[in-house]
């Protein structure tokens, strides 16, 4: 049987090992509460979905409840959707473009309630990811700081599917650097030991702790 319970002891003990740092966010989309509530019980706060309406109605009542909990939009957001995640997603890890900045901007004033955002790095240059290209952060991150008064936090990337992701993260690392970012959103259920290593400040982790997407 499969154990999430332990499977994110496992892991926030590898954490504590490698990056003491570091916050695991567990990947929750498609599985139902009843998989998810064990965790909020055990204590965990960082949870991240990638669909909007599946987390507003998962995740609306919970929070209510418990403000304690920390929920991550970890997918591609659509402008259009910008006005269902306010107040719902404490941060949002996909900012890549003025137009959704610009609608983040205007629902956090109506909404008065100002999310966390990372900005999305395209880090391997690939034509069907979102993100932006590594020569175009430094400009965008100092266009987005002039025109909006968004809470950046740090970098968000999706590496491309390869054996080995660790030239990326090393790569992440030095634009945050660069750009004076503390924090790095990167590493999944296959590569977060290398993320850890290489400085990420949160990892997303779903299959790893919860099992097969069925």
């Amino acid at each position: 049987m499969h154990n999430s319970k332990e499977n994110l002891i496992l892991i926030k003990k590898e954490i504590q090992e490698i990056n003491p740092d570091s916050q695991l966010i567990v990947v929750t989309k498609t599985f139902g509460m009843n998989k998810i509530e064990p965790l909020i019980e055990f204590g965990h706060k960082h949870f991240g979905e990638n669909k909007v309406q599946e987390a507003l109605e998962k995740w609306e009542p919970i929070k209510a409840a418990r403000k304690d909990i920390n929920l991550h939009l970890i997918g591609k957001l659509q402008s259009n959707k910008v006005k269902f995640c306010l107040p719902l997603f404490d941060y949002i890890h996909g900012l890549d473009s003025i137009k959704l900045a610009d609608k983040i901007a205007n629902e956090q004033v109506k909404k008065n309630f100002r999310p966390k955002v990372f900005i999305q790095i395209n880090i391997g240059d690939e034509e069907q990811k979102g993100g932006v290209g590594c020569e175009e952060v430094s400009k965008f991150y100092s266009d987005i700081k002039k025109r909006f008064d968004l809470d950046i936090i740090g970098l968000m990337c999706i590496p491309p599917f390869v054996d080995d992701t660790t030239p990326f993260f090393v790569k992440m690392k030095s634009i945050a650097a660069t750009l004076n970012m503390k924090n790095l959103s990167m590493g999944m259920s296959d590569d977060y030991k290398e993320a850890l290593k290489h400085s990420a400040t949160f990892i997303r982790v779903g299959s790893k702790i919860m099992g097969k997407r069925i």
